[in-house]
Order: C-alpha cells, then sequence, then structure tokens
C-alpha cells in the first residue's frame, strides 16, 4: 500500500502537470496515433476503480470527429465542427490534484463499494480518485470526447456551442445491468471552448457538485456529481465582471448520468436563424438527425422503440410525447421546492427529463415569484415564476429541431396537449401533499395554493421553512396551540430590516429621473433601449420603501398575523374536509404527518450554505463541503432520523451549524441577501 501511494506522489509530481503561464492553454496528451499510444502504455493501473467497465455506446452509434492534425501536444483549437456528434479530445493535466469530497451514493451507482475503515485505505483511494477524477490520468476503456450542440440562450439562438469545459470520458456498465455516462467538467480546453480554457473554478465546482447531490436526495431527477477534485493549477476570473480579475484554482468535477444529451443537441441541424443569421453546423444533414433519434429512443426509450416498431412518425410523436411530460414534471418539482436553475437555455435542457448544468442557479428564501438568481439575467427571462413558461417554449424549439422526422404540426399539437396539463397536474398533486391533503382531492385546492403564495409573497415568508412548520400545524376540534404556532410561523417572515434591505433601490435617484423623463420625451427612444420593465420595477421598489420606512415592527408583526390568520382559517377547513369520515383519527394524523415530513425538506442548498464550504475550501478546509453534502443527504426530517438532524437551536459547532452557529435549517443571515452569482 505504501508503495502505491509513493507512485501516486511521484504522478501528482510529474513535470507534465505543472500550470500554463497566465494567458496561455495548457497542451493536452499528444494527439497522435503513436503519442497516443505511448500515452496509453504510460497510464497507471488504477485498484479501486479496477472494476469499472466501459462500453462506449454513445461512439459507436454516432458520428465522431477525429481532430485534424496539428503539431503534437498542441490544444483542441476552437473550430466548427460539422457532421458529427462527438469531436475526440484529452483532459489537460493539472498541478497537483487534491481530492475535495466524494459522494459515495453517486459512486455507488457505478458499483464502486463504500469506503473502507482503515485510514491508509481511504487514504490510497483519495488518491486515486484525485488521479483519476481530475483528468491527469485515463481509466481503462475511457474514450475522451466533446458533445457538439447549439442552443437558444436567453431566446436568440447561438449557433455552435458544445462541451466547452466538459469531456464524456464514456459509458460504465454495471453488474445490475445499469449504464451511466462519466463526464469531466473542467478538464480543458475543447473544439467548443470558443475563446475560454475549458477550465472550472473552486466556486463553482463546489456548487454544481452539491447541487448535483441535493436536487437527487430531494428526489428531482438530476445529474448527479460523484467527486470535486482541485488542483494547484490556476486560471484567472472577473467573477462580478467588474474589472477585477483574481487568480482561483482549477477544479474538476466528475459527474454521473444516464446520458448528457440535451435539446441543443438536435439544434445542430438548424438553418441560418432569422434573428441572428447563426446556423448550426450540420446544417442539412437529416442522416445524422436519423442516427441521434434512433440512438436515443433505442438505448433510452426502449418501450417506445418496441411499441413503434413499424411506424417511425409515431414512435418520434411518442418520444417527444413523454420528453414534455418529463420535463412538465421536473419542472414542477423545482417549483414545489423554490429551485431556481437560472440559465434556462435549450443547452441546458437534458433530452431525457433530468436537471442539468448547475451554474448561477438559487433556492427561494424570501418567497418573491419575480426572483432572479442569475445576477446576469438583466431582463428577468428565467425567474422563479417563468420556468413552467420557458420550459415550454424549450419543448416548442425540440420540436423544430426535430422536424421533417416529427411534422411540426404533430408536435404542437402535443406540446398543447401534455405540458400545461402534465404540469397542473403534477404540481397540484406535490402540493397537496406539501400541506398533508392524503385522503380526498378538491377542485379548489389550487386556490388554496395559490392563496398560501400569495401570504407568503406579502409576509415575506421563507419558502422552505414556512411549509415545514405547516407539518406541525395542530388540528382537531380545540386547536389546542394555535398562537404558538402562528408565533412560530410569523417568525419565518421578513423582518422590517429585511425587507428594507431587500426592497432597497436599485438605481442612482438622478439616473431614474432621467429614465422618466426619456420615457415622457421621446417614448420610441426609450422603448428601444429596453428598460421599461427595470424602471417599472426601480418605481415599486421605491414606493415600497417609502411605505416600509412609516411601519414599526409591532405594525409589520400585526400585519402578517392577520394575512396568516386568515389563511390559516381557510386551511383548517381544508383540513377538516379531508379528515371527514375518518374511523382513526390518530392514523389520519401520523400518515398527515409522515407525507408532510418526506415532501417538506428541513434543509435546501441555500446559497449562503454554499458560501461559507466555498470559503473553508478556498483557505484549504475541505471539511464544511463534506459537512454540508452530508447534511443534503437527508434533507427530509423523519424520527428515525431525530438524533441526526438538528434543530436550529443547537450549539456552535453541530452538525447543521455554520461556523457562527447559525443553523443552516434557520432563515438565512441578512449577509446572505448580498449574494450575487452570475
Amino acid at each position: 500500500m505504501a508503495a502505491l501511494r509513493a507512485a501516486l506522489r511521484a504522478l501528482f509530481a510529474a513535470p507534465r502537470a505543472r500550470s500554463p503561464p497566465l494567458g496561455r492553454r495548457p497542451p493536452p496528451a499528444p494527439r497522435s496515433a503513436s503519442a497516443a499510444a505511448r500515452g496509453a502504455a504510460m497510464e497507471p493501473a488504477p485498484r479501486w476503480l479496477a472494476g469499472l467497465r466501459f462500453d462506449n455506446r454513445a461512439l459507436r452509434a454516432l458520428p465522431v470527429e477525429t481532430p485534424p492534425p496539428g503539431p503534437e501536444g498542441a490544444p483542441s483549437a476552437p473550430r466548427p465542427v460539422p457532421g458529427a456528434c462527438f469531436s475526440r479530445v484529452r483532459p489537460a493535466p493539472l498541478r497537483q490534484p487534491r481530492l475535495v469530497a466524494l459522494s459515495e451514493p453517486a459512486l455507488a451507482l457505478l458499483g464502486l463499494g463504500a469506503p473502507p475503515a482503515d485510514a491508509a485505505a481511504r487514504e490510497a483511494r483519495e488518491a486515486e480518485a484525485a488521479l483519476f477524477f481530475s483528468g491527469n490520468a485515463l481509466l481503462p476503456g475511457a474514450e475522451p470526447a466533446a458533445h457538439c450542440y447549439c442552443g437558444h440562450q436567453f431566446g436568440q439562438f447561438a449557433g455552435q456551442l458544445g462541451d466547452g469545459a466538459a469531456m464524456y470520458l464514456g459509458e460504465v456498465c454495471t453488474a445490475a445491468g445499469e449504464r451511466w455516462e462519466l463526464q469531466l467538467k473542467g478538464a480543458g480546453p475543447t473544439p467548443f471552448s470558443r475563446q475560454a480554457d475549458g477550465r472550472k473554478v473552486l466556486r463553482s465546482s463546489i456548487r454544481e457538485f452539491l447541487c448535483s447531490e441535493a436536487m437527487f436526495h430531494l428526489g428531482i431527477p438530476t445529474t448527479r456529481a460523484g467527486a470535486c477534485v482541485t488542483s494547484q493549477s490556476t486560471v484567472v476570473r472577473d467573477v462580478f465582471y467588474d474589472g477585477n480579475p483574481k487568480y482561483e484554482k482549477c477544479t474538476v468535477v466528475l459527474r454521473i448520468a444516464s446520458t448528457f444529451l440535451r435539446f441543443g443537441s438536435f439544434e445542430i441541424f438548424k438553418p441560418a436563424d432569422e434573428h441572428t443569421g447563426r446556423e448550426g453546423p450540420s446544417v442539412g444533414r437529416n442522416d445524422i438527425r436519423v442516427q441521434m433519434l434512433d440512438y436515443v429512443i433505442g438505448t433510452f426509450y426502449p418501450e417506445i422503440q418496441a411499441a413503434h416498431t413499424e411506424d417511425r412518425v409515431q414512435r418520434n410523436a411518442a418520444f417527444f410525447r413523454e420528453v414534455t411530460r418529463r420535463t412538465a414534471r421536473m419542472v414542477a418539482e423545482w417549483q414545489c421546492v423554490g429551485f431556481c436553475h437560472g440559465v434556462l437555455n435549450t443547452d441546458n435542457m437534458s433530452i431525457v427529463g433530468l436537471t442539468i448544468d448547475y451554474g448561477p442557479f438559487g433556492f427561494l428564501d424570501r418567497y418573491d415569484p419575480d426572483h432572479v438568481c442569475n445576477a446576469s439575467d438583466n431582463a428577468g427571462r428565467y425567474t422563479y415564476s417563468k420556468q413552467p413558461e420557458v420550459c415550454k417554449w424549450n419543448l416548442q424549439k425540440l420540436l423544430e429541431a426535430l422536424e421533417p422526422e416529427l411534422p411540426r404540426e404533430l408536435g404542437e399539437a402535443i406540446l398543447a396537449e401534455e405540458f400545461d396539463s402534465e404540469f397542473r397536474r403534477h404540481y397540484l398533486q406535490k402540493m397537496r401533499r406539501k400541506l398533508g391533503l392524503v385522503r380526498t382531492e378538491l377542485d379548489d385546492d389550487g386556490a388554496l395554493v395559490a392563496k398560501l403564495l400569495e401570504t407568503m409573497h406579502l409576509t415575506g415568508a421563507d419558502f422552505t421553512n414556512t411549509f415545514y412548520v405547516l407539518s406541525s400545524f395542530p388540528v382537531g376540534p380545540e386547536a389546542l396551540g394555535l398562537p404558538e404556532f402562528l408565533a412560530a410561523l410569523t417568525a419565518q417572515c421578513a423582518s422590517l430590516e429585511e425587507l428594507k434591505l431587500a426592497f432597497r433601490p436599485q438605481m442612482d435617484p438622478r439616473q431614474l429621473s432621467m429614465m422618466l423623463m426619456l420615457a415622457q420625451s421621446n417614448p420610441q427612444l426609450f422603448a428601444l433601449i429596453g428598460t421599461r420593465a427595470n424602471v417599472t420595477k426601480e418605481l415599486e421598489r421605491v414606493e415600497q420603501q417609502s411605505r416600509l420606512e412609516q411601519l414599526s415592527p409591532a405594525e409589520l408583526l400585526s400585519k402578517n398575523q392577520g394575512h396568516w390568520a386568515d389563511w390559516l382559517q381557510q386551511y383548517r377547513a381544508r383540513l377538516e374536509k379531508d379528515r371527514e369520515g375518518v374511523s382513526d383519527e390518530e392514523a389520519w394524523q401520523a400518515e398527515r404527518m409522515r407525507v408532510m415530513h418526506a415532501n417538506n425538506p428541513k434543509y435546501v442548498l441555500r446559497n449562503y450554505i454554499a458560501q461559507n464550504a466555498i470559503e473553508a475550501a478556498e483557505n484549504g478546509d475541505f471539511s464544511e463541503v463534506r459537512r454540508v453534502l452530508e447534511l443534503l443527504e437527508t434533507p427530509y426530517h423523519r424520527a428515525e432520523e431525530a438524533a441526526r438532524v438538528p434543530e436550529a437551536t443547537e450549539p456552535e459547532g453541530a452538525s447543521g451549524a455554520d461556523s457562527g452557529g447559525h443553523s443552516y435549517s434557520s432563515k438565512p443571515p441578512l449577509w446572505a441577501a448580498e449574494l450575487c452569482v452570475t
């Protein structure tokens, strides 16, 4: 074992892993046949990962570009990649890769066992993970490739995009008969890197790693993250695009999914867009579109393939119908936990209905239907409340990309028939469970939910905690404990200080005055600038700020209590209807509590929780990342886990509290509102 550790340390210190000078890309391994053969011969043999068996079906079924010949060791030059779905690449090595964390539940998908008890064995396992999951060495059978796709970004067709920082490693087949695609995100340049360097940094990688796993444990369809590996290699990033760049450590995330194909995978055939003039790199190649449909349906929708062997149009229609339903259910799940994706472009939409590509995401703290989690989304295209509408728009672009294999009229009929109804059905079904309505479904349940959200908005209630507190709502003829419950509920509402911070004006008063004058004097120019919505929102903030200045904390509390008392009266009446005819009231109450606890998380990955973990990791301490990961693996309160799941009153240092003693199940601290994610 000592010899293995020594060998791994020697590999980490190898000269090929040095960081490049600022502004230059690190060269990948040689791409000529002879150099590739030499590299393969020099690859270290894995031990823990030796059992992974690759069978790279996607590269056999879909066209793969072999990079054009170039100088040995030259990076993958950015270029159009016509007539191919993949281009072969090679990860660029990092200097001194170091494991940040492993997700054992995600790695278990690959048939990898639990960590050993022996400390030396765990150390060797982590060293092997750092070596292979950084891209510094390739596993036997891995065939790195970058996927070619296009996309509509913020509503505009952007042309060729592709895996600019991610690399397909291959597909691992398990003893359980499952097939999992492995990806390294941040492993270096590809033909699709454009002007970038193909790298990801520690902060963004930790966010993706933690959120991928958090979403899975919340029960939401998602890609997974098996490992996060950082290094001593650095790149320069201007975090807020404000002219203040800094060095950040290159970091790689091992991603796992059945497939990372997306809506944009089918947009590579798009002819010149009427608005942007851009086109896909494989215009006119319907033969490849047919190949892709055969591969996707045959591999990921085999029941549809089996049911429509004689009629390709009906097969493709059934496929699009199922993608529509899965997407509708996925976004309904997002809405029910307050998740905001942030960049819902067509290239970030999974063809199998998974949440994919975690960038400037966020979970709602104070409920605001117009919340924008991505500071770069100036127009608010991807606000929380617009996510269902945007997903439907993206499906429209997918059906257009499938033409002529799916006639547009047929696709549009399916979209109109399926999306809204599937979304409403799944959303309302989930919301009933969140409210503990376990026996009956009534037509006016939607109105009850809408009134709840309106009350949350009026009172600035914390989204996650409000639903969690509702599970303790007292029911029964006596309704004992109602004043205490109302106090607990209103404690989740925004304080006067929080509201003043949330509604503070964003524009300089002189700028606002100038914009209002322009709107009066030259409305055509004002409309052309496209700032009407921003000015309207700014006026609303100014008006709200003025009202808040005239309000005392006691008056705010009284108003909040009145709003909640009104809604709780409706909620109590609805629970009484659900309880009607119950022979065993204790059993009904127990079932209500069980269902609510299983659908209302106590923990979500709030931005400030991720930020605490990031700041510790940037200082070399990965323990907070691992602690947060463990916390997010059990987000729901269950009786048998009561000892492990902390309460809001836990002391400093307890699991579930940050280093300042603030519980991760409490409302976020005030400073959390200042965080900016782009």
